[in-house]
């Protein structure tokens, strides 16, 4: 969880399990990115996944949806270095009036204490353009990053997409590890030695907004450092913000 936020004693999460609350889901889809009626999961693919070894969970004030979390089983292929069976965390959305309580933070932590019964890794593709929402998973969470993804979903309708290729950094939860008991505890954990950094202004959002252009430079670059680092051998476990600039720290993990 980012600095200064607090956790709300009101909100309550629970598993999802009806159609009615996966419409739900659907909505708060609309209402938080702003998708497309085409760009939207339906409440068939909710059941499926329900029935399938994935789970959703909803995070309600008062009655009401707030936010939400899901997500799928995976099989890794044979001979990869992660084990086969994984949880896959499709979608994480919280309400822009609900930001910065600790909905996010209680949604994941409950992900990962029902995940535990069945594997030991959960992994989610972000934007590394979202300063915050990149701390709370590397720091917050304890996630690392070893992999890069050009335009993982296409050009998107989503205002908070800013019309960018959808450029993601895949996040690796190993929830058995030092790190992730660590940071569920709100502890430090250990780190290796930085070896390199990637730098994104912290102006991004705005750039989106007003200039799409160099924001798309800025991504550009980013991207190509991340791929080259990432060969490597290197993995993102930590990120600082601070001042005009978020950085991403990287090094070789033990």
């Amino acid at each position: 969880m980012a600095a200064g936020q607090t956790e709300s004693p009101v909100i309550e999460v629970v598993t999802l399990t009806t159609q009615e609350e996966f419409a739900e889901v659907v909505e708060l889809q609309r209402e938080i990115w702003g998708f497309s009626d085409i760009e939207l999961l339906p409440v068939r693919f909710f059941i499926v996944a329900d029935k399938v070894g994935g789970f959703a969970l909803g995070a309600y004030d008062k009655g009401r949806m707030i936010g939400f979390c899901f997500a799928v089983p995976g099989i890794k292929p044979a001979g990869a270095a992660a084990p086969q069976s994984y949880l896959h965390s499709n979608m994480l959305g919280v309400l822009t009036e609900y930001h910065n309580r600790g909905v996010g933070r209680h949604l994941k932590l409950r992900q990962r204490e029902i995940a535990m019964e069945s594997v030991n890794l959960i992994e989610w593709t972000f934007d590394p353009l979202e300063l915050k929402n990149s701390r709370f998973n590397i720091e917050g969470l304890g996630a690392i990053v070893r992999r890069w993804v050009p335009n993982q979903y296409g050009v998107t309708s989503s205002h908070l997409h800013g019309s960018l290729p959808t450029d993601r950094l895949v996040a690796e939860w190993w929830l058995a590890s030092e790190r992730a008991r660590l940071a569920a505890e709100r502890k430090p954990f250990p780190r290796p030695p930085v070896e390199a950094t990637v730098v994104i202004p912290a102006a991004i959002a705005q750039l989106r907004r007003e200039d799409p252009r160099q924001a798309r430079e800025i991504q550009r670059k980013a991207g190509e450092a991340f791929f080259d680092l990432f060969a490597k051998g290197m993995a993102v476990t930590g990120i600082e913000i601070g001042g005009d600039a978020g950085t991403y720290q990287l090094g070789f993990l033990p």
